[in-house]
């Protein structure tokens, strides 16, 4: 079976690269299930100092991949994953992040993109809520700039993600965005920055904690509506769903 996440090691810095270019990278089942297995791996390691989440082609994430999605605990399972792995766990996006992609940009502790990086919450365009992925989203992100982009679905660009919270940061090379971090992080301690991580991620694990099991209902829900089996049915056919006026 092909492997859709590839791995690299550079000093201390475990790179694991999405490379699932038949659906852009879409979080299907197989997907979320080995990113989650590479990132236990991860967590065994004491020299790895620090892990990249990075993509091929030209998009980072498309979202949920709608012919073979992930239960919505799966989903919930890896974001909190990612926020509670004793290593900071940085993206790096030189291409487009959509929908379920933006929950993944969220639970990472640094963001980074290049400046032709475009973001989008597509899910209200087709019948269901960015339910999972606010678990992350909503404790780190501008609520009223977030209520704007998750009610209307528009595209917005680096500079705006940046402005709202969902960047650290961006630039026309995102590998020259990153370098100054990495070089922090291996000069860190790395019990330090285990301890300075989970003092940092109280608030994100609190959402868990108390909204995992009532956004994993809703989102389980919404996709099995009417309203839902349309949308998707009409993003499949490139058509417009029907209640666009």
């Amino acid at each position: 079976m092909t492997s859709l996440i590839r791995r690299t090691r550079a000093r201390g810095v475990e790179t694991l690269t999405l490379d699932s270019p038949h659906n852009r990278n879409a979080l299907s089942s197989a997907l979320v299930a080995e990113l989650a297995d590479a990132l236990t791996d991860c967590a065994k390691h004491g020299d790895i100092r620090a892990v990249v989440l990075t993509h091929t082609g030209t998009t980072f994430c498309a979202g949920a991949d709608l012919r073979q999605p992930p239960p919505p605990d799966a989903l919930v399972a890896l974001l909190r994953q990612i926020v509670e792995l004793r290593k900071p766990v940085l993206a790096r996006v030189t291409g487009h992040v959509r929908a379920g992609g933006l929950g993944l940009l969220a639970a990472c502790d640094i963001a980074a993109a290049s400046a032709d990086a475009t973001f989008a919450f597509t899910e209200v365009r087709i019948g269901v809520a960015p339910a999972v992925i606010s678990l992350p989203l909503l404790p780190r992100t501008d609520p009223r700039a977030l209520a704007r982009h998750y009610l209307t679905g528009e595209r917005f660009d680096a500079a705006e993600a940046t402005r709202t919270g969902l960047l650290t940061a961006w630039g026309d090379d995102v590998d020259d965005v990153l370098a100054p971090v990495l070089d922090g992080l291996r000069r860190a301690c790395p019990e330090a920055l285990a301890e300075t991580k989970q003092l940092l991620t109280v608030k994100v694990l609190e959402a868990f904690d108390r909204d995992a099991d009532q956004l994993t209902a809703l989102s389980a829900r919404l996709f099995s509506s009417a309203q839902a089996r349309e949308g998707m049915t009409a993003f499949l056919e490139r058509r417009d769903p029907a209640w666009v006026l």
